[in-house]
């Protein structure tokens, strides 16, 4: 199946659209099952998303799990935590669950974040990186083989390792959410498009999946 795709003109729009995905897949969790529990990659665009959601969600009924985050002291600039914690609204008081990459058993707490993950996320934002890589799964990454565990630990990659979900809960989670942006993606979502197995976001293969790109990563310029 082909996945849908929204173009829009830049990455402020593609952070607004995410934002009006999640309050609409956040109200309707809360409503059929209390609790809306959202898995977040790094990157500019969903900060730039929970910042219009300011005011806009009963975050008392959010539960916020990370989808990768870098091997790094706490507070490192390096950290998807420090940057999320910076862009929820003041107030908010949605359950942050970090992933605890402080621990010297890695591959312990990676079990332990897995024990806490519910049977299937709410809503899982994805990025894209130009090599194909989507959460930290990484072209040749021996994480990309993993399929009984949720959660699991990276090699190195651009000086960090990583820990990760992977794809079996990727794969579980109700609804994903691509958010792309940047002209040097028009290579991998092409390929993304196409469900190319060949780079590590193509075996994603949750059935209710969107990607939203800006016109620089779709290779438009209208």
């Amino acid at each position: 199946m082909a996945l849908e795709v929204e173009v829009l003109p830049d990455a402020l729009a593609v952070a607004q659209r995410g934002a009006e995905i999640f309050a609409a897949a956040a109200a309707a969790a809360i409503a059929e099952r209390g609790l809306f529990t959202f898995a977040v990659s790094g990157g500019r665009t969903p900060w730039a998303m929970f910042a219009d959601l300011a005011g806009k969600m009963p975050w008392e009924k959010v539960t916020i799990f990370q989808v990768d985050e870098r091997i790094a002291p706490d507070g490192d600039p390096d950290r998807n935590l420090t940057q999320l914690q910076r862009s929820l609204p003041p107030g908010g008081a949605a359950d942050v669950r970090a992933m605890p990459v402080w621990a010297d058993d890695l591959a312990g707490a990676a079990a332990m974040y897995a024990a806490a993950l519910p049977p299937r996320l709410g809503l899982v934002h994805l990025g894209l990186g130009p090599d194909g890589h989507t959460a930290s799964l990484i072209p040749g990454d021996p994480v990309l083989d993993v399929s009984d565990r949720d959660v699991a630990v990276t090699g190195e990659y651009q000086g960090r390792r990583r820990m990760t979900l992977t794809y079996p809960v990727l794969n579980r989670a109700r609804q994903i959410l691509w958010l792309v942006t940047g002209d040097d993606k028009v290579d991998a979502l092409a390929r993304l498009r196409a469900g190319d197995p060949s780079i590590p976001a193509g075996r994603v293969s949750t059935a209710d999946a969107l990607v939203v790109a800006d016109a620089a990563a779709a290779g438009s310029t209208s």
